[in-house]
């Protein structure tokens, strides 16, 4: 009888019953002898000249052992930090992991107290005297981008870190022919990623065998181990980094901070175990913020709706420095056609420095940008010509695949009608059109939001990855069976909640036909097991990681044949495997468990020498393309006229993922997804004084984040379009809800202000923003 498939199924995750009950093992929950704790003197200036340091007071408290400032650091770190695609870069500005004698945002650090409690290393930080000279802080990304502006580095001769111009078709003739042109600027505001769990990392040095060990809180500690080591001239073999429990990172925990350094180093410098945890006001400053962008873009189109040529602008806020991850954010211009067929497109990226903290990855990482431009250009030229916004997508949608859009981006597969009109069915589309008509009249104004996106994920392929980053986004796997017939599976991937114990161990029970409860899915330790991973972003995970894995177990089955015809007296090429046996072909009676064969590989093994004994497998999976997962969004909405506040009455969400492992897990990827998406359209902003740089949202207080109080039931489904570039047809699903949710509540708005006539609000439409927006038009 055939075991139940375990792919596929709403398995319940292996790990909230560890996480529930409070068995987690994050970074502050772990302790060395010995320890001792650092705390971070920062700049209250967003720019300024550091004249003096006085650490003699702080010296001379209570349980502190040393006051480290940059002269300091710079015995033990070789360099300044990396920054990946350095390639496109007109001008980098270096970073070294503490400032010297200039601070160039608000939170940079300047100085590390160390003491034997938290407590006095806050107390004494406080006692660290620095005398500083203000400098004009670059605050507008617009005025930073101009050659007459201040300079966010005081050595530097322009705020521009790159200008990279993409072309695809010819975009005059693109635009001679429209019957319509339109224009918007569109801003994308600064997010900041709010984990559960701020950054924290301890740092173990022994000089006796030159070995650092680091507990991390991160989604990569193959790029942590690989840059510490680098920097502290160490080898990668003498570095070990644990990351056990993360408490959420959406892309800002990928890459190694300034503090990560800072403490490996003081530890080297100490010769002492050194524990530092992010406070929350700290993670507003120091830890890497999401979008900060602008776009100015301008679309050509026919009366019939047929697109024609779209114009892009990509004004990125780099904040100080530019960011490990973040000249990927380019993504966004190479997306910008979204799901539709364009005769041509032209855009333009330019990074800007500012005196802010630096931006980086956020959820989604240039997608979410991506769609919400392309969809808010479609509703745009829908309000313009009369058409109804379902139609437009309908006539412009992409239909063959593969298809390679006009930036050289190669879609693997999609049917985004099927999806669309799924969408519309949940929505109920027709019902809530007849009753927005009739709302209306009555004084109550509904509006309906289509979003259709595709995005990239699977980040992988070296060919694609190597030269901008060092190194091939490649995945491994290790998978062993142990003499008993259970199963332990070593991944690079790691995750911060997204259920890789889960999801993985469904692939290898249908591989190995073995119960789930015998998988033991272990990650997130440099030294534990033979895989080398490169982390957890751009949703990536299963479908680069998981496939290692079963690459890994198809080995395994293909070498248990070699053992089990010995045992069974019977040639290698009459033996099948399924459902966790070995057997004769036409004779399943005559069979050996996968726990017979690996009993008897660890044992006798292979008599004949063919064989190394053991069962067990190493893989490495280098993608042969990035895939595109896809998928269409509406939003109802309701919009107070006299408050300017939105309530969200109805959210329908159609992913396609390709092949989906865990339902259950899935659903939970694209709600939380859609809840940081309709956090950004209507509340989430990182503000700062445009005079002084200074962080007026450093606080829970004043960051709006969504409660349950402004979230709702999602209606959710999926089209299942496989990707033909992995045998598990998967493309991935972390990050889809927040690719179209933007954009469909943005657009939702819009529909509903469109009788005053408004054609556009920014992000966050916040209830001030709306009714200024309303005060305005009506006073006209």
């Amino acid at each position: 009888m055939a075991l139940a498939k375990a792919v596929g199924a709403r398995v319940h995750r292996r790990e909230d019953p560890r996480l529930v009950t409070g068995r987690g093992r994050f970074v502050d929950d772990h302790s060395v002898n010995g320890l001792h704790h650092a705390m971070f003197v920062r700049s209250p200036y967003a720019h300024a000249v550091v004249e003096r340091i006085d650490t003699s007071a702080a010296e001379s408290m209570p349980g502190v052992v040393a006051v480290f400032t940059r002269t300091d650091f710079e015995q033990v770190i070789n360099s300044p930090l990396h920054v990946n695609g350095a390639n496109i870069l007109t001008q980098n500005p270096e970073q070294f992991p503490i400032a010297g004698d200039e601070v160039l945002f608000q939170g940079e650090a300047i100085a590390v107290v160390v003491a034997d409690t938290r407590y006095r290393a806050a107390d004494a930080a406080e006692a660290v005297k620095i005398d500083y000279e203000p400098l004009p802080a670059v605050i507008d990304v617009r005025e930073a981008a101009g050659s007459s502006s201040n300079t966010a580095h005081k050595n530097l001769s322009s705020n521009v870190a790159w200008d990279e111009r993409f072309v695809g078709g010819d975009i005059a003739a693109a635009f001679s022919e429209a019957d319509i042109k339109l224009t918007q600027r569109i801003t994308q505001q600064r997010v900041c990623p709010v984990s559960l769990e701020t950054r924290a990392i301890i740092a173990d040095y022994a000089a006796f065998d030159n070995h650092l060990t680091i507990w991390a809180s991160c989604q990569a500690p193959h790029f942590i181990r690989r840059w510490v080591a680098d920097r502290l001239g160490m080898p990668e073999s003498r570095v070990r980094v644990i990351s056990n429990d993360v408490g959420g990172g959406f892309g800002a925990k990928i890459r190694p901070y300034p503090e990560d350094f800072l403490v490996a180093a003081a530890s080297k410098l100490l010769g002492r175990p050194i524990k530092w945890v992010e406070s929350r006001s700290e993670s507003f400053m120091a830890t890497t913020h999401g979008r900060g962008e602008e776009f100015d873009i301008e679309v050509a189109a026919k009366h019939d709706g047929t697109l024609l040529g779209l114009r892009v602008l990509q004004i990125q806020d780099l904040g100080a420095y530019v960011g490990f991850l973040q000249t990927g954010q380019t993504v966004a211009v190479q997306l910008a056609t979204g799901c539709y067929r364009w005769r041509a497109i032209e855009g333009r990226s330019i990074g800007v420095l500012t005196n802010k903290t630096s931006t980086d990855p956020y959820r989604g990482a240039g997608r979410p940008e991506a769609a919400h431009l392309a969809e808010r250009a479609i509703d745009l030229v829908a309000g313009a010509i009369g058409m109804d916004p379902a139609e437009i997508r309908r006539r412009n949608f992409i239909t063959e695949f593969p298809h390679t859009n006009l930036l050289g981006m190669t879609f693997d597969s999609g049917d985004y009608g099927q999806a669309l009109d799924r969408a519309l069915e949940l929505i109920d589309y027709p019902r809530w059109r007849e009753k927005q008509a009739a709302l209306r009249a009555v004084g109550r104004h509904i509006g309906i939001g289509l979003a259709s996106y595709v995005e990239v994920c699977g980040f992988g392929p070296s060919k694609e990855t190597a030269a901008a980053l060092g190194v091939g986004l490649v995945e491994s796997a290790q998978v062993r069976v142990n003499p008993r017939g259970d199963v332990a599976v070593y991944t690079g991937a790691h995750a911060q909640g997204q259920g890789h114990e889960t999801s993985f161990s469904q692939l290898v029970a249908d591989k190995l036909g073995v119960p789930i409860d015998a998988i033991d899915v272990r990650h997130g330790d440099t030294n534990e097991g033979a895989a080398f991973g490169l982390g957890t972003y751009g949703s990536r995970s299963l479908a680069v990681g998981g496939i290692a894995i079963l690459r890994c177990c198809d080995k395994i089955v293909e070498k248990g044949k070699t053992l089990a015809a010995n045992l069974l007296e019977a040639s290698q090429e009459d033996i099948a495997f399924d459902d966790g046996r070995f057997y004769v072909r036409g004779s399943r009676g005559h069979s050996r468990t996968l726990a017979d064969v690996a009993v008897a590989a660890y044992g006798l093994g292979w008599v004949d020498g063919s064989q190394e004994h053991g069962l067990e497998a190493v893989t490495y999976f280098d993608p042969a393309g990035t895939t595109f997962p896809f998928g269409s969004h509406a939003c109802v909405v309701e919009v107070d006229i006299e408050t300017g506040s939105v309530k969200v009455l109805h959210y329908a969400a159609v992913d396609d993922c390709g092949t989906v492992v865990n339902p259950m897990i899935v659903d939970g990827q694209i709600q939380g997804g859609i809840t940081q998406g309709l956090a950004q359209a209507l509340l989430e902003e990182v503000v700062y004084d445009q005079d002084g740089g200074q962080l007026k949202s450093g606080t829970l207080a004043d960051y709006l984040m969504p409660t349950a109080n402004e979230t709702l039931n999602y209606d959710l489904d999926r089209t299942v379009t496989p990707t033909p570039l992995n045998e598990l047809g998967a493309k991935g699903a972390g990050e889809a809800g927040t690719i179209g949710s933007s954009a469909a509540v943005i657009n939702a708005i819009c529909d509903a202000l469109a009788p005053f006539g408004i054609s556009h609000v920014d992000m966050p439409a916040s209830p001030d923003r709306i009714w200024s927006l309303l005060r305005a038009e009506l006073a006209k």
